[in-house]
């Protein structure tokens, strides 16, 4: 019988905080983006892509910063596991690890142990879809600035 149901319960909570606070961040990061994207002047078309991959390049550094320090804090209490890979996990390792979570790519030289593995599962699905979100973003203002102007 797992012995550490306050370690489980604190894990889950921060990571329905963390995971509320990054789908947040998104959609009020695009919508801000948006605004100021159609404020350009359709002359600057070809700008207006290149500052939106930025904003949400921007957008998904902080969601993993978010990320990053969610997982850093909450394995401080010592029963909500580990990291291997690191003997002390560091700030910016858990930022790296929180990287290598969101985007997908996996685990290769850090690896959640305990409890908090469930916080990296969900931190993957939740860099997968925002993502895609940014991705069906890009697409559709490149579709509307690109489009052949008709004379």
């Amino acid at each position: 019988m797992y012995q550490h149901w306050d370690a489980n319960a604190i894990v889950v909570l921060a990571t329905v905080l963390a995971v509320c606070a990054v789908v947040l961040v998104h959609y009020e990061g695009l919508y801000l983006l948006l605004r100021w994207l159609t404020r350009l002047h359709p002359s600057q078309r070809r700008r207006k892509v290149l500052y939106g991959i930025f904003g949400v390049l921007m957008l998904h550094v902080a969601e993993i910063w978010i990320f990053g320090v969610t997982v850093w804090g909450v394995l401080q209490f010592g029963a909500t596991g580990s990291v291997a890979g690191v003997p002390v996990l560091g700030l910016l390792d858990a930022v790296y690890l929180s990287a290598t979570t969101y985007t997908t790519l996996g685990f290769g030289d850090l690896a959640p142990v305990g409890p908090i593995r469930f916080m990296a599962g969900t931190m993957a699905l939740t860099g997968f879809v925002l993502i895609t979100w940014s991705a069906s973003f890009t697409y559709l203002e490149m579709s509307r600035d690109w489009r052949e102007r008709q004379p």
